[in-house]
């Protein structure tokens, strides 16, 4: 895509208190901000015309190495147990003709033209495509790497020690240059949970990497491998470098039992990561809070074999963690905007992140009284700007290549 470099005075915009502000920008960053700033000459001017000002939004997690985005409906036909689908999209990606590479640029491409400015996603390393679809997606980082900061996690979606050269494979992915280590259910598809966390957190630590954890398993299943997780989190002075996305468990466990594990959790920094599916337990996105634990927002899959669902408007699902979790008041909704912005950034370890001067500037312009107004009716965004630059002017790409 095409866009504009130079320096911009955004003017005329509202922060989410109703305080009426400009924002300077130089060198893709938030230069000044507040009531007074004052246009320097050569400066391009922007009327932000009364909008309210967001920070750009973040995507905690997805998988676009796996969406058929823009593509033909997909024919969803698949059976209702986990390894179902793993194993239909394993055969399906092999035999339909999938692209990682053309499918993740056009699904980048959406989620920036809707206001999301940072990214992290998991794509799939398996034994039978190898490196393949890490690869598609590091050309998309590529390509969007001046408008969108993207954290690519290798994620062993068919399991690891089950099938041999998956380890290896793994660290083939984080030397390449993916961020994140991923690791997928160690009790009910890798079928030890010792022996696949061990393996796990020795990869993380010989590549000095964080861990991205999807935990489906349910119930006490569940709290037992989060506990064997948190032991080595402690032991490894990881604290801080591990996320569990999705937690199930800690939303149907004991209360006792799930505080016990929620101070835990807490203590070692260990982030939790919910896209407030409305099937499944979750976890208790308040409690959470008051504890300290990070907890953010992320679609999870977006048109995939898993599901039909989602669409990449992270404002969208900001007000499904809001229906998901009976947030109803304005304050209440800022919470479920937090899961989508700040504390997501914080979850992800995206630095530089905010309205507030040093920070990158990744904004988001929208006709809305608040917050909470953004977060149900989504409106179309009125201006985008990534990395100080114009990428999204009334809904559309600037000049989309």
């Amino acid at each position: 895509m095409t866009i504009m470099t130079r320096s911009i005075l955004l003017s005329n915009v509202r922060l989410a208190d109703g305080q009426a502000v400009s924002v300077a920008i130089a060198d893709g960053r938030i230069a000044a901000l507040g009531p007074h700033v004052e246009a320097q000459p050569g400066v391009l001017a922007e009327d932000g015309g009364g909008a309210l000002l967001l920070p750009g939004f973040v995507e905690g997690h997805t998988h676009i190495d796996k969406s058929h985005w823009g593509r033909a409906w997909y024919r969803n036909e698949v059976g209702p147990a986990l390894t179902d689908r793993i194993s239909n999209e394993r055969e399906w990606r092999k035999t339909s003709g999938h692209d990682a590479a053309s499918q993740s640029l056009a699904l980048s491409r959406a989620f920036v033209q809707a206001g999301t400015t940072r990214l992290r996603t998991h794509v799939d390393v398996d034994t039978d495509a190898g490196l393949r679809y890490v690869e598609g997606v590091l050309s998309t980082r590529q390509t969007m790497q001046d408008v969108l900061d993207m954290q690519i996690v290798a994620f062993p979606q068919s399991g690891m020690l089950i099938r041999p050269g998956t380890v290896e494979l793994l660290g083939g992915a984080l030397a390449a240059g993916a961020d994140v280590l991923g690791a997928l259910d160690p009790a009910l598809i890798d079928g030890d949970p010792v022996a696949s966390l061990n393996a796990t957190f020795e990869l993380a630590e010989r590549y000095r990497k964080p861990i991205d954890i999807h935990l489906h398993e349910p119930g006490e299943v569940g709290a037992f491998t989060l506990k064997l997780l948190l032991d080595r989190v402690a032991a490894m002075g990881m604290q801080g470098q591990v996320v569990v996305s999705h937690a199930f468990c800690l939303g149907a466990l004991p209360e006792r039992e799930r505080d016990a594990l929620l101070e835990r959790i807490a203590y070692l920094r260990v982030a939790l990561l919910t896209s407030a599916p409305p099937s499944r337990p979750v976890p208790p996105l308040k409690i959470c809070r008051d504890k300290g634990i990070t907890i953010f927002g992320g679609n999870d899959g977006i048109r995939d074999t898993w599901s039909p669902y989602g669409v990449p408007d992270m404002l969208e699902r900001a007000m499904l963690i809001g229906m998901r979790y009976d947030l109803r008041r304005d304050d209440d909704l800022a919470i479920a905007f937090d899961c989508v912005s700040d504390a997501a950034a914080r979850g992800c370890g995206f630095a530089d992140y905010g309205l507030r001067v040093g920070a990158r500037a990744d904004l988001v312009l929208v006709d809305a009284e608040c917050v909470a107004h953004a977060v149900v009716a989504r409106p179309k965004r009125k201006l985008v700007i990534a990395n100080g630059r114009i990428v999204v002017r009334n809904g559309e790409l600037v000049d989309a290549a």
